[in-house]
């Protein structure tokens, strides 16, 4: 038997795969593309809300509406990639999600730019999901695990390098166009991996027992409507105060997540095909790993989001600058991503309690190097790679060993779950962090802004904490 770092990458009809390089290249590069919209019109927004003279909810759903329609149809997106092919489906998703970028930047006001940007997150829903899928399905052994590696750095370092790129592309003002370069940038980029995805993806084979299994449209509907009623009011609640609506829309997200469990149960146990198969919720670790995952996320989008207002808002920097602080961790957090297989056997078990400490450290870092209402010197960009380091050893062993041992007919269910997780991860992070620094801040000063920070970055180091406390993976991955 060949060894396994010898043995060839299989396509899904059992061939074998000679491009396993410009496969995995062109999906990363979408997934990418598809998570730097999450993050880089944060730093677009004043600029946006200046030149189309949006309301506050205006711009906050300009924001998140790409984020609400994205984390409402993942877990669809991965089953209609299971029934009608992965490869059908990726396209079809980032053609809808380059349009969108393309109409959002051509956009003449806020309505136009708060339905394009609906559309533009539909469309990724459409094609993420696909991504892991096809890892899963083209790739075996160390191969598998590599790729995935290299998944979750992409996936993690999105975020912070939207703040970057989103800064440059600002600050640049290219041709006098503003904030349009952030939605522009995708249009050639998705029409190069159109091209080349057409070329190097591997054609969908015809439907088996698989992918035959019919939508669970019931399921899907209470699933969507339960996300919805999360995802929203952890978007729009914040900048409302909280209403009684919002604490409303949460409660029913609960009811809702229960009836969708028991349906799905009932479902499973009559034959049929619920949208998320129960056996994969039963893989070893995979509740560990969903905790893990929902903590790390959590705390990266919290710490990138409230970290920004202090520097945009407490600080008055500008948004390019306030964009490349974060290159540091964005650096740090894609190098250990995919380099931490390589590190010695013994500390593996130790990678994600360890990764969370190191987290914790680093905020406590940046939130006391910035406590006076200082920029915090030089010290502030080893305390921005300890964090981000941290959260790639928290994140990256979590996700690749929840998905090395998924059977190839479960990755569409493994994908649409563990994506969704990620997104709602950053959306809970988002919501419950920018509610700590925004009620901690009693002023608009950089003293008070700092302030606000500090008591944000203490709930940031005791979240990653109990992370830690959840123990090793109960086998070295």
């Amino acid at each position: 038997m060949t060894s396994t770092a010898r043995r060839p990458v299989l396509s899904k009809d059992g061939g074998t795969d000679n491009r396993p390089g410009p496969l995995l290249g062109v999906v990363l590069a979408a997934q990418f593309m598809a998570l730097l919209d999450v993050f880089i019109v944060n730093v677009a927004a004043p600029t946006i809300r200046a030149e189309l003279s949006a309301s506050g909810a205006a711009l906050q759903l300009v924001v998140a509406g790409y984020t609400i329609a994205y984390a409402v149809l993942l877990i669809t997106g991965a089953r209609l990639g299971d029934l009608f092919g992965h490869r059908r489906m990726y396209l079809g998703g980032l053609a809808l999600f380059t349009a969108a970028s393309l109409a959002c930047g051509l956009a003449a006001d806020t309505g136009q730019l708060i339905a394009f940007r609906l559309v533009q997150g539909t469309g990724a829903a459409l094609m993420i999901p696909q991504v892991l899928s096809l890892i899963q399905r083209n790739f075996t052994g160390e191969h598998r695990v590599r790729a995935l590696s290299a998944y979750s750095a992409v996936l993690a370092t999105g975020a912070a390098a939207g703040q970057v790129v989103g800064g440059v592309l600002v600050s640049a003002d290219l041709f006098g166009t503003g904030w349009r370069p952030v939605f522009l940038v995708n249009v050639p980029i998705g029409v190069a991996l159109l091209v080349l995805g057409a070329r190097v993806l591997p054609r969908d084979t015809p439907a088996g027992p698989t992918r035959a299994r019919a939508l669970d449209l019931p399921g899907l509907v209470l699933l969507a409507a339960a996300v919805s009623l999360l995802t929203v009011p952890l978007v729009l609640g914040q900048e409302q105060d909280w209403p009684l609506w919002s604490w409303l829309s949460l409660g029913g997200s609960l009811v809702l997540l229960a009836l969708f469990g028991a349906y799905e149960a009932g479902l499973a146990r009559r034959g049929g095909a619920p949208l998320i198969a129960p056996r994969v919720l039963r893989l070893p670790g995979m509740g560990r790993a969903v905790l893990w995952i929902t903590l790390a996320m959590g705390v990266n989008a919290g710490f990138l989001f409230t970290l920004t207002l202090h520097l945009q808002g407490g600080l008055g920097q500008s948004a390019l600058r306030a964009g490349l602080t974060f290159g540091p961790a964005a650096v740090v957090f894609g190098t250990v991503g995919l380099t931490w297989r390589r590190w010695p056997a013994g500390l593996r078990r130790m990678l994600i309690p360890g990764g969370f400490l190191l987290a914790a450290a680093g905020a406590l870092s940046v939130g006391g190097l910035l406590a006076d209402g200082g920029t915090g010197g030089w010290g502030l960009f080893p305390a921005l790679g300890a964090l981000g380091a941290g959260i790639s050893l928290a994140f990256s062993p979590a996700l690749t060993g929840a998905l090395a041992s998924v059977r190839p007919e479960d990755a569409a269910d493994a994908s649409g779950l563990l994506a969704t997780v990620t997104q709602l991860g950053q959306l809970i992070g988002v919501a419950a962090f920018g509610t700590v620094f925004l009620g901690a801040a009693a002023g608009p000063g950089a003293r008070d802004s700092a302030d606000a920070l500090w008591a944000t970055t203490l709930a940031l180091a005791v979240t990653a904490v109990v992370g830690a406390a959840v123990g090793p993976p109960r086998r070295a991955r």
